[in-house]
């Protein structure tokens, strides 16, 4: 497995507010090499807060349970070494970064995970071309990271950092927010890409329309902090014709918690 995510149990750090409330209760999940997973779940069930633990953002304390990455635990990791590894996620309102160009930023995070495989010549290339791919102007990649974006923007400049930067483990956190039918149609097209280049992806979402375009193995209805039930992509247009009522109570699930691809 690329990733294992083993009884997770995680919290908000003690300088936090509501520090003793737990947020993931239990969280299970496997993917494999080049598998795409979508989590879909209520708001406020811990969803977002799955991602950032995975990643290690350090507003969270895992207070038991593991999470590995081919095999090895990075619970001792900080965030810039789960990078290193492979580990990338996108942002559901992505930051804005004044005084620092998006070239700029993909030209040295290229250079921190992949080394100096490639010419400066060559990396421009590939950027220019992954900025036709998401249909943006060249002149894009000479703006300041998400200043002055519009929400289709910033949502394709993430998924352009993302085929660039070629990791092995994407998770995209409500990457379909805020996009129109055409948007959502070019960003679905990359995130296949992402796919066909060998990347699995983690897919959090609240709709099911982006399954519309995209190759999905498994879909995880995710309730009160941890996975409930999963299914192929049946389950996710299951959960949009009927909502979350199919999961009873916090620590139940109903007939239909059985794998729904089986």
């Amino acid at each position: 497995m690329l990733l294992e995510v083993k009884d997770l149990y995680a919290k908000l750090s003690e300088n936090e507010e509501e520090a003793e409330k737990m947020i993931l209760k239990g969280v299970d999940l496997a993917i494999a090499p080049g598998e795409v997973h979508v989590i879909m779940g209520p708001n406020g069930s811990g969803k977002s807060t799955l991602a950032n633990v995975i990643m290690g953002n350090p507003r969270y304390t895992v207070v038991s349970g593991d999470i590995l990455f081919e095999g090895e635990s990075i619970l001792n990791l900080r965030t810039d070494e789960r990078a290193q590894k492979g580990i990338m996620m996108t942002f559901q309102n992505p930051y804005e970064i004044e005084g620092v160009k998006l070239d700029q930023l993909l030209l040295t995070a290229y250079r921190k995970l992949h080394g100096e495989d490639k010419t400066f010549f060559q990396l421009d290339k590939e950027m220019k071309k992954l900025v036709d791919d998401v249909v943006l102007p060249h002149e894009f990649l000479e703006r300041f990271v998400n200043l002055g974006f519009s929400g289709g923007e910033r949502k394709k400049g993430e998924i352009l950092q993302a085929r660039f930067l070629r990791p092995k483990l994407l998770i995209l956190d409500e990457i379909d927010s805020g996009l129109d039918v055409d948007a959502l149609r070019i960003v679905a097209s990359q995130i296949n890409e992402i796919k066909k280049e060998g990347t699995s992806l983690l897919i959090i979402t609240h709709y099911a329309r982006i399954l519309n375009y995209l190759d999905v193995d498994k879909v995880h209805v995710y309730v009160s902090g941890k996975v409930a039930m999963t299914g192929d992509k049946n389950l996710a247009y299951e959960v949009e014709e009927t909502g979350y009522a199919i999961v009873n109570g916090e620590n139940g699930v109903s007939d239909l918690s059985k794998d729904s691809s089986k």
